[in-house]
């Protein structure tokens, strides 16, 4: 009963009533789709392709998304010759959603050098027309919880990247991340707590923070001022290419993710972003970048009914 009251009362913060009651407890999938908000785009990230940019490209563009998130391995490419990167981007009608600017750890002893990588990575983002560089870290310890302090530390160097890049028009973001810096939801909190919310903004990835221990869509609702960008991919317990871990990140759909929850929370915050799906590699042996790519853009498209 407290669930349906519940569920009642979320409703009417969008002024839905009985039909959308029942529409809700009898399909969520429907219900979801009846809130996909026109203001969130979709993107997907070049990581899946393993370095193969070009072809990442062509297939991200071929797949129908508008947007694609690009690694520091671009840089090494096409730092000194960004206008033919933005050649092929445009060519392929996509916009570059997210630049993945690699790590600023705690630990190295020279936060300048730290720093000085992710300005230089803001300086090749700008030439590409675009806004945004997500900062990784690889600070965590190798046995046990990371202290306070050093979650401290983390957003406060996070802080010093983001009052260099921010006058180039280059917004910061940190990325939350298991093994790292900010596994868990406590963690999470901490670092941009003491991330000054000027300088620094946040990219939240949901099967990240799920396998964190954390509920996604309570994290949406949490941090919806400083949420510029999602990850978005689905985590399973089962790994199908390695039994001894724990764990694997999937395809959309294909694991424990909440994603109709997710895609409520972001319409009841009115975020306006990228979504970008984003895997490390293809999960299943024999399956391709392109394969792994339909299977998670059709779950959007007959899912969840959005317009990719």
């Amino acid at each position: 009963m407290s669930e349906k009251v519940n569920r009642r009362q979320f409703l009417s913060r969008f002024g839905l009533g009985t039909a959308a009651i029942s529409l809700v407890v009898n399909s969520p999938q429907a219900f979801a789709a009846g809130l996909a908000a026109s203001g969130i785009k979709f993107g997907y990230s070049a990581i899946t392709w393993g370095g193969k940019d070009v072809q990442a490209i062509k297939e991200i563009s071929q797949l129908g998304f508008t947007g694609i998130q690009l690694r520091a391995n671009a840089y090494s490419e096409y730092g000194q010759k960004p206008a033919e990167l933005k050649k092929l981007l445009d060519e392929a009608k996509l916009e570059l959603a997210m630049f993945s600017s690699g790590n600023a750890n705690i630990d190295t002893g020279n936060d300048e050098t730290e720093i000085s990588k992710h300005v230089t990575h803001a300086k090749f983002v700008k030439a590409l027309g675009d806004k945004f560089i997500q900062v990784t870290n690889s600070s965590r310890p190798k046995s046990g919880a990371p202290t306070e302090e050093d979650l401290v530390k983390y957003g406060r160097l996070l802080t010093e990247v983001g009052k260099r890049t921010q006058p180039l028009g280059i917004e910061t973001t940190y990325h939350n991340h298991m093994h790292q810096l900010g596994e868990t939801p406590g963690e999470v909190e901490v670092i941009l707590k003491n991330a000054d919310p000027k300088y620094v903004s946040f990219l939240l990835d949901v099967a990240h923070y799920q396998q964190g221990g954390g509920d996604p869509a309570k994290a949406i609702r949490q941090y919806q001022k400083r949420l510029k960008a999602l990850h978005i991919k689905d985590v399973r317990d089962k790994n199908a290419l390695d039994p001894s871990k724990a764990y694997q990140f999937v395809e959309l759909g294909q694991g424990r993710v909440n994603f109709p929850e997710v895609f409520a929370a972001l319409k009841e915050v009115n975020f306006k972003g990228y979504a970008i799906i984003e895997l490390d590699a293809v999960p299943e042996k024999n399956r391709t970048p392109l394969e792994s790519g339909q299977i998670s853009r059709n779950y959007l498209k007959n899912q969840l009914k959005f317009s990719i």
